[in-house]
Parts: C-alpha cells; sequence; structure tokens
C-alpha cells in the first residue's frame, strides 16, 4: 500500500481552534514567554488520549513533529490574519519558537518514543 503525503494546512489549524482559545491570550503570553514545558504538565492526559487518536491524526502529528518551526509559525500566521485570535498571534511570533520547539519535543517522546 502507498503512503499518501501528509500536509498540515491552515484548515487543519481552523478544525483545532478551539484548543488554541481555551487558554487566555494573557496566560498563554506568560506561559510561552517562561518557555514552560505544558505538555509535560499534561503527559498522563496525552497518553490516556493516544489509543483514541486514528491512524490519520497520527499522521498529522507526526508531520507537525517533523515541520520547520518556522513554517508552522506561518500557517499560526495566517490563521490569525483570518480570525484575528490573539492566541495564534503569540503562537506565530518568533519569541515563541523556542517554547514551540519544547513542546513540540516533549510531544514527539510521549508519543512516538514512549516505551
Amino acid at each position: 500500500m502507498e503512503e499518501q503525503e501528509v500536509n498540515i494546512t491552515e484548515n487543519d489549524v481552523m478544525d483545532l481552534m478551539e484548543h488554541f482559545t481555551k487558554v487566555p491570550p494573557i496566560m498563554l503570553k506568560i506561559t510561552v514567554s517562561n518557555n514552560s514545558n505544558v505538555v509535560k504538565t499534561f503527559r498522563s492526559n496525552i497518553m490516556g488520549y493516544k489509543d483514541q487518536l486514528t491512524a490519520p491524526q497520527m499522521a498529522k502529528i507526526k508531520k507537525v513533529l517533523e515541520m520547520p518551526v518556522e513554517d508552522l509559525q506561518q500557517i499560526l500566521m495566517n490563521v490569525y490574519i483570518k480570525t484575528n485570535q490573539k492566541q495564534l498571534k503569540i503562537l506565530a511570533n518568533p519569541n515563541a519558537r523556542p517554547f514551540i520547539q519544547k513542546n513540540l519535543g516533549e510531544l514527539e517522546k510521549i508519543l512516538f518514543n514512549s516505551i
């Protein structure tokens, strides 16, 4: 069976918008500026949810983990321009790059490298 190319699009971000907007902008800004490892904090929740993810969902997550953060941030900025969701603007800021890298790295450990 041939593997299909997986792409991450603005529509993918739009589909997940409720997750981005759960955190008030001021709290997200503080979390990003502190470079907090929020994925590690929610490790048990993520592990519990992992088995519910479909193969296509896991493929999309893997693609996000493999993307350059700059590309991911460009998608976030494009969606911010369309939606004006402040949380997306915060994450699209180049200063958020270390935060995103840290949390994506932790997510990869949990979902793809766990024992």
